[in-house]
C-alpha cells in the first residue's frame, strides 16, 4: 500500500509528537509514582515489622503457658520468617529504586531534549527541501509559458534542465521523508523496548523475591498446622494435673479463728474446794446489818448438816447447767429444702429439718452444721434457714416461753432484748449461813466477772467450780452459753467502784467536829 510523501510526513511528525507530548510526560508520572510506590511499601514494612513484633510478644506470653508452649513457639517462628520476609522484600524495592526510578528519571531528563532537537531538525530540513521543489517547479511552469510563445525552441533546453533538477529534488524530498518516518518510529521503539526491558527485569526480580519468600513460608508451614489442628489436645502433665484435684480429698473445716459471740472464752479456774456463792445478798446486807447478825445467830444453832446439804445441791445444779451450757450449739431449722447433688461437701434437707451449726460464722452466704436427725455434715446457703431460739429452762415453775425463730444472717446481730428476756432473777435469799456470809465478803471484793464488748462468757468447769445459784444468777443465751447478771443485780455494793472527788470546803457552815 503506497502512501504520498504528505501523509507519510504527517505520520513521521504525529510519531515525534507522540513522544514528546505523550510518551515522555507519561514517563515523567511514571516516575512520580514509582516514588510514591516506594514510599508506600517503606510504610507497609514498617507497619508490618510493628505487627510481627506485637505477634512475637504474644507468642512469649503464650510460650510461658504451660498448654500453650508449642503455639507460642509457632507464633515467634512466624514472626521471624516474615520479618525475613519483609527484609527479602525491601531489597527488591532498593534493586527497583535503582532500575527502575532512577533510570527512567535520568532518560525523560534527557529524552525530552533530544526529541526537542531531532524533530526541529527534521522539520527545518523537509521545509528547505519542500521550498527548493516548489521553486524548481515554480521554473518550470515559466519556462513552460515562455515555450508557448514564438521562440520554442529557445526554452526547450532549459525547460529539460528544470524538469531534471525538480525531479531530483522531488526524489530527495521522498527519501527525506522516508527515512525521517523511519527514523521517528524507531525512536519511540527504541523508548517502548527500554520501558518494557526494564519493567521484564523488575518482573524477573519480583519473581524472584516471590519464590524465595515461598520457600521460606513454605519450609515450616506443615510443622505450624499440626500444632493447632487439634485445640482440645492437652499435654500429659497438666492433664495428670488437672485429674489430681478432680479427686475428692476429704476436708474437715476448722473454726474461724476470728471471736465471734458463739465462741467460748475461757476464764481461770476458780480455786478448788471453794463454793462461789451468788453475791446478791450483798444488797441487802448494806443497810440492814443488825437483821441480818440476828437471823445468822439463829441459823447458826441449827443442824450444820442441813446448810452443807444444801450448799452441796445448788453447787452441783450450777455446775450441770454450766456444762449444759457449754456443749449446746446453735441450731437453725430449714425453711426451704435443698439438693445437694452429686457434691460431696454439701447438705441435703427438707423443709423444717433441724440443723446444728458446727460453724457459727457465715462464709459468702454458706455455712457448715450437722443435720440433727441423721448426723451428716456439709455446707448449705444460710438464705434456707432461719435460727431457731429455745425457751430458757430454770428451776422455777415459769411456763416456757414459745420458739423463735431468727434469720441465720443476724443471728450474730441479736440485740439485747433477746438477753434481758432470757435473763432470771433469783429468789430473794435473807437467810445465809455464816459461811456464805463469809464468802459473800470476799466475793464483793475479789471475785467480780468481767465481760468483754460482745457478751462472751461461758466459765471453766472444774471440780471445785459450784455455785448454789448458778441456775438463778446466770443467763442462758440463744447460742446456749452463759452470760454473767448484769453489775446491779450482782448483789455486792453498786457504789464500788465509785471514787468520791476530794473536796477543799473554806465555808463556816461546817459542822464542829
Amino acid at each position: 500500500m503506497s502512501r504520498s510523501a504528505e501523509e507519510v510526513n504527517k505520520i513521521t511528525e504525529s510519531t515525534y509528537k507522540n513522544v514528546m507530548e505523550q510518551f515522555n510526560p507519561g514517563l515523567r508520572n511514571l516516575v512520580n509514582l514509582g516514588k510514591s510506590y516506594e514510599k508506600s511499601v517503606a510504610a507497609m514494612t514498617m507497619a508490618g515489622k510493628l505487627y510481627f513484633d506485637a505477634l512475637s510478644k504474644i507468642g512469649e506470653n503464650a510460650a510461658v503457658s504451660p498448654v500453650s508452649r508449642e503455639l507460642g513457639v509457632v507464633l515467634m517462628e512466624v514472626s521471624e520468617v516474615h520479618k525475613k520476609v519483609q527484609l527479602e522484600l525491601e531489597e527488591y524495592f532498593k534493586r527497583f529504586h535503582r532500575e527502575i526510578v532512577n533510570e527512567l528519571e535520568k532518560k525523560t531528563d534527557m529524552d525530552v531534549k533530544y526529541m526537542t532537537a531531532t524533530f526541529k531538525r527534521y522539520q527545518m530540513e523537509h521545509k528547505m527541501k519542500q521550498d527548493s521543489l516548489e521553486r524548481s517547479q515554480s521554473d518550470l511552469k515559466k519556462l513552460r509559458r515562455k515555450s508557448q510563445g514564438k521562440n520554442a525552441n529557445k526554452y526547450e533546453n532549459k525547460e529539460s534542465e528544470c524538469l531534471e533538477t525538480l525531479t531530483s529534488r522531488q526524489m530527495d524530498m521522498q527519501l527525506f521523508i522516508a527515512d525521517g518516518c523511519k527514523e521517528a518510529l524507531l525512536e519511540e521503539k527504541r523508548r517502548f523496548c527500554f520501558l518494557v526491558d526494564k519493567h521484564c527485569m523488575l518482573t524477573y526480580h519480583f519473581g524472584s523475591f516471590h519464590e524465595k519468600a515461598r520457600d521460606i513460608l513454605a519450609e515450616k508451614l506443615g510443622g505450624w498446622q499440626d500444632q493447632c489442628n487439634d485445640a482440645t489436645n492437652i499435654p500429659e502433665s497438666v492433664l495428670s494435673m488437672i485429674e489430681g484435684l478432680r479427686t475428692p480429698v476429704p476436708y474437715t473445716p476448722l473454726p474461724s479463728p476470728s471471736p465471734s459471740r458463739h465462741s467460748v472464752n475461757i476464764t481461770p479456774p476458780a480455786p478448788p474446794l471453794k463454793a462461789q456463792t451468788s453475791p446478791l445478798a450483798n444488797m441487802f446486807t448494806q443497810d440492814n446489818n443488825a437483821t441480818n447478825n440476828a437471823t445468822n445467830n439463829s441459823t447458826n444453832n441449827g443442824p450444820d448438816h442441813e446448810s452443807s446439804e444444801e450448799n452441796s445441791l445448788a453447787r452441783s445444779v450450777s455446775v450441770a447447767t454450766g456444762l449444759n451450757n457449754i456443749v449446746k450449739r446453735p441450731r437453725v431449722r430449714t425453711v426451704f429444702p435443698h439438693a445437694a447433688g452429686s457434691n460431696n461437701t454439701l447438705l441435703s434437707f427438707d423443709e423444717g429439718d433441724i440443723i446444728i451449726l458446727l460453724i457459727p460464722d457465715e462464709r459468702d452466704g454458706w455455712m457448715y452444721g450437722e443435720m440433727e436427725k441423721n448426723r451428716k455434715r456439709g455446707w448449705f446457703p444460710s438464705s434456707y434457714c432461719r435460727a431457731v431460739t429455745e425457751p430458757l429452762m430454770n428451776n422455777s415453775s415459769e411456763p416456757a416461753a414459745p420458739y423463735r425463730s431468727r434469720s441465720v444472717v443476724n443471728l450474730h446481730h441479736q440485740d439485747t432484748e433477746t438477753d434481758e428476756a432470757t435473763m432470771v432473777l433469783p429468789p430473794e435469799d435473807y437467810c445465809d449461813s455464816p459461811q456464805r456470809k463469809s464468802i459473800r465478803h470476799n466475793a464483793s471484793s475479789s471475785s467480780g466477772v468481767v465481760t468483754n464488748n460482745n457478751h462472751h462468757y461461758s466459765p471453766k468447769p472444774s471440780a471445785g467450780l459450784s455455785s448454789s445459784s448458778s441456775d438463778h444468777h446466770t443467763g442462758v443465751q440463744s447460742n446456749g452459753t452463759s452470760r454473767p447478771p448484769p453489775a446491779y443485780l450482782a448483789g455486792g455494793n453498786p457504789f464500788a467502784t465509785v471514787r468520791l472527788r476530794p473536796t477543799v470546803t473554806n465555808d463556816r457552815s461546817a459542822p464542829v467536829i
